[in-house]
């Protein structure tokens, strides 16, 4: 049998993923990371992005788009606490384009009074979502 480690994929609203793997992928804050079993413990934030898992004794991995949040690493256990997440086969192309326009619109109208800081961390969870949908179809 496969060496595994636990990994849960939590955001606010519901439970994503919870089960062995004998990988799992994801951006983190300083780059891209690949957890094995028996990780040295970690703690770090996670950027918008894929997260990919190899679940054990399946060839197809996971993926989960999720929206930024906090990664812990245990030996025998991954943690993904999402600000928002996603189920690969749940994205939605349309709507992370129309979150684009509206978050671009949002910062080129430079008349209103708008959150420059949202309207950016809005444009880039689209941008990384659609990032991820173009990943998920090249997999398929």
């Amino acid at each position: 049998m496969a060496h595994t480690i636990h990994v849960d994929v939590v955001s606010a609203e519901e439970q994503i993923f919870a089960g062995e793997a004998e990988f799992v992928a994801l951006p983190g804050e300083a780059g891209e990371l690949g957890i094995y079993p028996k990780h040295t413990p970690l703690i770090t934030r996670v950027k918008p992005g894929a997260v990919r898992i190899k679940v054990a004794g399946k060839s197809e991995e996971e993926f989960v788009f999720v929206a930024g949040g906090i990664l812990e690493v245990q030996p025998g256990t991954v943690t993904v606490l999402a600000d928002t997440a996603i189920r690969g086969h749940d994205l939605d192309e349309a709507k992370a384009n129309e979150a684009k326009k509206l978050a671009e619109e949002a910062l080129a109208n430079r008349d209103t009074k708008i959150d420059y800081a949202k309207a950016q961390a809005e444009l880039s969870a689209a941008v990384a979502q659609l990032a991820a949908i173009q990943k998920l179809r090249q997999k398929r």
